[in-house]
């Protein structure tokens, strides 16, 4: 039998939360958003207390081959260095001590908060927190309130107290006080309660000898739950426990990224996550796209000896901390952010792919940084990479591979000029001819409402600076933030009703939901056009604007001239033939000297 890569070391639900606490146990989860619902904490107490198994802990031992002096959360530990990193039961032990203890957690939006379990000392039963359990004096509305008295060694006078409150709650609805039973049923549970700190908890130990792929593949085979342990976990985790300064920055710009405020890392784009940090500051530092180089190069391993060593550790996080300072300074992160509305992109949902903007940001900053590109120049040639790149969903399919194979191409680029010329030559291979005259036609025949290829049309239109159908409105104004109340200012509206095409006896959203059949009209022309067959409303428009602007908005809108003549799917044919072609107007627009 092949030496095994673990050891079975299970552990009292005290002393793991005791060795977190020490730094003996690296648990980063305190700093991360905190994804478990209230009711998965409550019910995690329930089996506890019934006597349920909830699932194993899976540590893994820390390197042997060097030291570390930092320390893991803002706290001073009595561990400088911990021992055991938590690999599996993140969300478990993170529970326990944020319940138990009352530790604050982060929620997905990283504000803090508390998670708060109640528990009825009568029934033995638990429940998510309310401002209805916290008034009620039959119920503990926080069972860290439990567990600080007994620390305090002041449990007595705590059970006392909440039966004096109970007594008088019954007094004053005229109700007979507690039992000499009930009495003891409330010390016996409370009892229960605590006893919960030793409470076992199955736990394995993956021994150092195991690398990242052994580790990886352990839990997949463990893990029963469906969760998949991934490279962004392991780099999170080594980061939060043995880097927790370079760890802190990047959450906190994470943080500032969902909150519109000034001097920030807010932005229209993309709400950001510690894992597109590490993926741009590893493509700019170490010229790595696959996230599992990553870790082994923070971890301290030589990629060609595959030996671990503190002096490659220490040399590999001073270029990660090197490339950080760049990524989250916040000249370049705006500078960068707002090529995405010159690319005719304003807002969250209209970029599909996260990928688009984390590459994307690599090639900008690489582009600046190693190969000095006049900034103008730059600007011109991310902006179109930004606008192929989200159009074709270029980063969709194998991502890491596709980069991967960039960067190595960059080994043999060395001037300003031969890097512009590498990625216009890119934009080049992809935009072409035939992209846009079959490719880009067949991309538009789809009922998907957010399609990439819908986006790119829109982003057309804002980088032509065209009005909205009907319109002398240009569409980009209101696309930006602020440009909407309480009801949208603008409409995704269908050019044939769903309602008329039902009655003409085409009643599957397939057909109905093309996204030839949609366009965007501002609010007032929506509700005048509602489900009007296309032959009314476009007499009443050509009317109301006059023929040279009917014929105007129809050009500008890629709208055959006479489409409400058309039958419904000749009419999305035609239609997808202009859309094409609006798209490479901007896409030749993007090209102009003279843009941006």
């Amino acid at each position: 039998m092949a030496n095994e890569l673990f050891e079975r070391i299970d552990r009292k639900v005290s002393s793991l939360l005791d060795e977190v606490l020490s730094g003996s146990i690296g648990l980063p989860d305190l700093q991360r958003p905190f994804v478990w619902p209230d009711a998965n904490v409550r019910d995690l107490f329930d089996s506890m207390m019934k006597g349920y198994p909830v699932g194993y802990v899976m540590l893994w031992a820390s390197p042997e081959d060097y030291q570390n002096t930092k320390n893991i959360g803002s706290n001073e530990k009595q561990f400088k260095r911990p021992n055991n990193l938590v690999i599996d039961g993140q969300q478990r032990i993170t529970s326990l001590l944020a319940a138990m203890t009352g530790i604050p957690v982060r929620t997905k939006n990283f504000s803090e908060r508390r998670i708060r379990i109640s528990f009825n000392p009568l029934t033995c039963e638990f429940y998510v927190w309310s401002q209805a359990i916290e008034n009620d004096v039959r119920l503990i509305s926080d069972i860290a309130q439990v567990y600080k008295a007994d620390n305090n060694h002041s449990i007595a006078k705590f059970r006392k107290a909440f039966i004096e409150g109970i007594n008088k709650r019954r007094i004053l609805y005229e109700e007979p006080v507690l039992t000499d039973e009930e009495e003891e049923t409330i010390e016996s549970n409370l009892n229960l309660l605590l006893d919960l700190r030793d409470y076992t908890i199955p736990t394995l130990r993956i021994l150092p000898a195991a690398d990242e792929e052994d580790v990886a593949e352990i839990f997949r085979r463990v893990n029963s739950g469906g969760q998949q342990l991934n490279e962004n976990n392991f780099i999170e985790t080594l980061l939060a426990v043995y880097d927790n300064g370079i760890h802190d920055k990047i959450m906190k710009f994470c943080a500032e990224s969902r909150i519109a405020a000034q001097g920030t890392s807010y932005n229209q784009i993309l709400e950001v996550n510690p894992s597109h940090i590490i993926r741009v500051a590893i493509g700019l530092g170490f010229h790595r796209a696959r996230m599992r180089y990553g870790y082994k190069i923070l971890r301290g391993k030589d990629l060609e000896t595959g030996k671990i060593s503190e002096e490659t550790r220490n040399e590999n996080i001073s270029i990660f901390r090197e490339a950080l300072d760049k990524v989250l300074d916040l000249n370049d992160w705006h500078n960068f952010i707002n090529l995405f509305s010159e690319a005719g992109y304003y807002g969250k949902g209209q970029i599909r792919a996260y990928n688009v903007v984390v590459y994307s940001y690599v090639f900008y900053l690489i582009g600046k940084y190693e190969y000095k590109v006049n900034i103008t120049q730059l600007r011109k040639a991310i902006i179109r990479w930004i606008f192929m790149a989200a159009i074709k969903s270029y980063y969709s399919n194998s991502p890491e591979s596709t980069v991967e194979r960039q960067m190595a191409d960059l080994r043999n680029i060395h001037t300003a000029d031969e890097f512009i010329a590498y990625i216009d030559n890119i934009v080049k291979m992809q935009m072409n001819e035939n992209y846009f005259n079959v490719e880009l036609i067949g991309d538009l025949t789809s009922s998907s409402a957010s399609a990439p290829v819908w986006y790119g049309y829109i982003a057309s239109i804002n980088i032509l600076g065209k009005p909205m159908l009907f319109s002398n409105s240009v569409l980009a104004n209101y696309l930006v933030a602020g440009a909407n109340g309480k009801k949208k200012a603008i409409d995704k509206h269908h050019i044939f009703p769903k309602k008329y095409l039902s009655s003409i006896g085409i009643h599957y959203d397939r057909d109905r939901n093309q996204i030839a059949n949609f366009t965007y009209l501002d609010y007032n022309t929506n509700i005048d056009i509602s489900d009007d067959p296309p032959k009314e409303y476009v007499n009443r428009y050509k009317e109301k604007l006059g023929m040279e602007k009917y014929k105007q908005t129809c050009e500008e809108n890629a709208l055959p001239l006479n489409f409400e003549q058309l039958n419904y799917f000749e009419f999305l044919n035609e239609r997808r033939k202009l859309m094409s072609q609006i798209v490479e107007k901007a896409y030749n627009r993007l090209w102009d000297q003279s843009f941006s």
